[in-house]
């Protein structure tokens, strides 16, 4: 990471609600933090302390720790603090729990479109073919507004779907001590997500003491961004407030279905 690769932050206004919680976010392959402003701002309406890092998939896990172990330390004391990542951000998030690194203490884990090595998807030019872009387009998001900002964001990295899973990463789903994952985990998929399909995150819930999947209806790779993405951030911050509550998860409201309703 370089001074090129800052991290951005989105914040409760200092008029508004006092924070409520923090999360710190590890981009995926091509993406840089910024692409995350629109969940950034959804959050931090809601009280709720955004840090999108500039790391990429290929970084030292140390240097990711350092950074993620600073913003962990200024964090609102008495909230939680969870670690967040997309694609092989996602990896990362993961890796440095089951690492115990110095620093990366926090209070949940959110794993959005994990990838896995063993997914094979066809690698896309980099050049400017606009075919080769609009299949990658179409591969991470359905909203037209997130493939507009894609396109003209010159710090996006095109064609980096298909970049090869670096192997400190790959090698966290294989063999991986994930019944050692203490923390509340909220895995985040699109269910129909062409790049990592929706059975890695099921295998990897099942193996979590500890976790949720939510699966979007016909969604795609990056899901924190797709057209769904409204839905998907009331998602995170009903979990963020359940979690609030302590690891247990327990409900803030229950719903009664008409048909229950009918019974009684």
């Amino acid at each position: 990471m370089t001074a090129a690769e800052p991290t951005h932050t989105w914040e409760p206004a200092p008029d508004g609600p006092l924070v409520r919680g923090t999360l710190i976010l590890l981009p995926g392959r091509g993406e840089h933090g910024g692409v995350y402003e629109r969940f950034g701002r959804r959050l931090a309406q809601d009280a709720y302390v955004v840090h999108a890092l500039g790391s990429s998939p290929d970084d030292d896990l140390g240097a990711v720790s350092y950074l993620v172990g600073e913003l962990v330390a200024g964090a609102s004391p008495g909230v939680p603090v969870v670690l967040a990542g997309s694609d092989t951000g996602a990896l990362q998030a993961l890796a440095l729990i089951l690492a115990e690194l110095g620093g990366v203490k926090v209070d949940g884990l959110l794993l959005v479109g994990l990838p896995d090595s063993d997914t094979d998807i066809p690698a896309l030019p980099a050049d400017e073919d606009e075919t080769a872009w609009d299949q990658e387009l179409a591969a991470r998001t359905s909203c037209p507004t997130h493939r507009a900002r894609l396109s003209a964001d010159a710090d996006f990295a095109r064609g980096s779907l298909s970049d090869p899973i670096p192997a400190h990463l790959a090698a966290v789903l294989s063999g991986a001590r994930l019944e050692g994952v203490a923390v509340p985990v909220l895995l985040l998929h699109g269910g129909a997500d062409s790049v990592a399909a929706v059975d890695i995150a099921r295998g990897v819930a099942g193996q979590l003491p500890h976790a949720e999947l939510a699966v979007t209806a016909g969604g795609r790779h990056d899901v924190l961004n797709d057209i769904m993405h409204r839905s998907v951030a009331a998602e995170v911050v009903q979990w963020l407030e359940r979690l609030r509550g302590g690891p247990d998860l327990a409900p803030v409201i229950s719903v009664e279905s008409r048909q229950a309703l009918a019974l009684t």
